[in-house]
């Protein structure tokens, strides 16, 4: 293993970044089920869980390598009302998420389990993505009404 310290570094950062990421799903999850938007709802609210699930497996594998989790603050995450302003602000964080991963990837080139558990969250970020990237173009292609009435 090339460097524990800076591995576990970096597995605490992508920690704390989906914990973030996961609360505020879940919070804009609350948002759109008040705007009775339940498939939005479920939607966000099944992410939230399964980043939660990976934010355990990078957390595991922090005591794994002898680490201490931390529970650290981040940073304010927005809540919108506005649907196509949520969806282009997930767009965003989630190209933001992946290209930061993406230049990650060296720090976990020696300990394969990290590794394969990287690329495997790197594939189901970009499966979220491409979803956001349809449901932008779907909303440009049908109209947002016509969208929004697909999600209620």
């Amino acid at each position: 293993m090339a460097d524990k310290q800076a591995e576990i570094q970096g597995l605490q950062e992508i920690v704390t970044g989906l914990s973030s990421q996961s609360f505020a799903h879940r919070v804009q999850s609350l948002v759109f089920g008040a705007q009775g938007f339940s498939k939005l709802a479920e939607k966000y609210a099944e992410h939230a869980e399964e980043e939660m699930g990976w934010v355990e497996k990078f957390a595991n594998r922090i005591l794994d390598l002898g680490g201490q989790v931390k529970v650290e603050a981040t940073p304010e995450v927005p809540v919108c009302e506005d649907i196509v302003e949520y969806l282009k602000s997930e767009k965003k964080v989630s190209e933001e998420g992946i290209a930061q991963v993406m230049g990650m990837l060296p720090l976990f080139e020696g300990d394969l389990v990290a590794y394969e558990d990287m690329k495997a969250y790197l594939i189901d970020e970009d499966g979220d993505l491409q979803e956001t990237n349809q449901d932008l173009d779907l909303i440009e292609a049908i109209g947002l009404q016509n969208w929004l009435v697909t999600k209620l």
